[in-house]
């Protein structure tokens, strides 16, 4: 585990009576990881070779939370037997309690249960377990308490930042739509939140009412939501007395900000010199894995050891490389990649702005370019592969090439020779044959639907 850093102090004698408290919720509630999380969380995906809710554990145990409820309801019990074999659940000062529920089908839905279960003692933090982050929690925690004391109707302090351009990607949001704030520059409370998800980015509505009630407003699509919220136990009891409130920003925030009657209010605590942003989808996935790459997010970077993983030894140009692979002399590794425990690569292949995952066999003559590679892969001779996802147990049979945006689910097998075109999914499970909504479970029945076709190409 990552040493603390002493981020719970200077929150003054509060904290230290009523334990810093999360709430850290392991499900998703969308679709945009199928059909990889029809067979396995999202929070269990590996990034950069370590579980995603590792490194939000990490970062909380490292801010000085004391104590955190890990809410799971989508293949709930893989998470629960992750979370039992890993050393979570024994660390010293560091409480992590699992909440279980087969019945939730939002984030609203998870909170209220929550509610019902009275362990939220204080003000509390709210995260997903697709968050990676390495911002000292003391002084956002202090601001919020300290206006709740001058104004009870403070019920909710979001941590935001400037989007800029990521060095190696240049792109300066995370696969979102655009984002648009409102916000008091004296106050800092948020007035207006829309994120536009149709076509008429780029221009927005504000009601007169805003720029009379306000002396002076920030109009920003320059700023990231990293969905780290310091809460009141109130932020609760809302979600429990309005059942309306299913997503968190769609639902309780606008809500909220449109509500004149109970005049709650919401505030933002910018950061400017950490790190923190949620993996929502693939292109944030790719991006958040270059910056863990780039060392952005130290101390849960390769090389250094947290939450029981193996650190990779670094090397120039942002190689991490483990020490006991079985690389070929013929072989290249480029820059920008990490190569995990017990893999082997050929002769004369290359691999470059990719991570490959522990004890994958990696043929001659192949060709791997920004892909994501998990454990236990095994990509023959001959392979090209580009900006795609390899589940564990992959195999890649000679010659075989998978186009840009290829995600290749767990025990595929790809034919010799076979290519797959740009952007498909490949998967042995049974799909849903019906839309789903993004508030909808990743669920599948595992027991059926395995087709007797080892390379079955569906394209979303």
């Amino acid at each position: 585990m990552v040493a603390k850093k002493g981020g719970g102090g200077g929150v003054e004698d509060e904290l230290a009576r009523v334990p810093l408290q999360a709430i850290l919720l392991a499900d998703s509630f969308a679709t945009k990881f199928r059909p990889i999380t029809l067979e396995r969380p999202k929070v269990l995906l590996p990034l950069v070779n370590v579980p995603m809710i590792d490194y939000t554990l990490a970062w909380l145990e490292l801010a000085g939370v004391e104590e955190v409820f890990v809410f799971c309801c989508a293949h709930s019990k893989q998470l629960i037997d992750y979370l039992e074999s890993s050393n979570w659940l024994s660390q010293p000062n560091f409480v992590v309690t699992t909440i279980e529920s087969n019945n939730a089908i939002s984030a609203g839905d998870a909170l209220r249960l929550i509610y019902e279960r009275n362990v939220i003692q204080g003000d509390f933090v709210l995260v997903s377990g697709d968050t990676v982050s390495n911002m000292p929690l003391n002084k956002a925690v202090k601001e919020h308490k300290d206006r709740r004391k001058k104004d009870c109707n403070a019920v909710m302090t979001m941590v935001i930042k400037q989007s800029k351009p990521s060095p190696v990607t240049r792109q300066s949001r995370l696969g979102t739509d655009e984002l648009f704030m409102a916000i008091d520059p004296c106050t800092k409370q948020l007035v207006y939140y829309e994120d536009k998800t149709n076509n008429s980015k780029g221009s927005i509505s504000l009601d007169k009412a805003l720029l009379t009630d306000n002396l002076s407003l920030f109009v920003n699509n320059d700023k990231q939501d990293c969905y780290i919220d310091i809460c009141s136990p109130e932020v609760l009891s809302l979600f429990t007395d309005n059942f309306d409130y299913q997503h968190l920003r769609r639902d309780f925030v606008k809500g909220l900000l449109l509500d004149d009657i109970m005049d709650y209010k919401i505030f933002t605590y910018e950061i400017h010199s950490s790190y923190a942003a949620r993996i929502d989808n693939f292109r944030s996935y790719d991006t958040i894995s270059k910056d863990i790459i780039q060392r952005w997010t130290y101390p849960l970077v390769p090389d250094v050891p947290f939450a029981g993983n193996s650190a990779t030894k670094p090397e120039r140009h942002g190689m991490y490389r483990a020490s006991d692979i079985g690389q070929s002399r013929s072989a290249q590794v480029g820059p920008f990649t990490v190569i995990g425990n017990g893999t082997t690569i050929g002769d004369n292949s290359k691999i470059s702005n990719s991570v490959v995952g522990e004890n994958c066999a990696i043929g001659s003559n192949v060709s791997i370019d920004g892909c994501y590679i998990w454990h236990n892969a095994t990509i023959e001779d001959g392979c090209q592969l580009k900006h795609s996802i390899i589940c564990d147990g992959v195999v890649l049979k000679s010659g075989s090439i998978l186009e840009p945006g290829v995600v290749a689910c767990f025990k595929v097998i790809i034919g010799q020779d076979f290519v797959v075109p740009a952007y498909s999914k490949v998967s042995l499970l049974q799909q849903p044959t019906k839309a789903d909504s993004d508030d909808e479970l990743e669920y599948a029945d595992s027991s059926s639907g395995i087709t007797d076709n080892p390379c079955k190409i569906s394209n979303f």
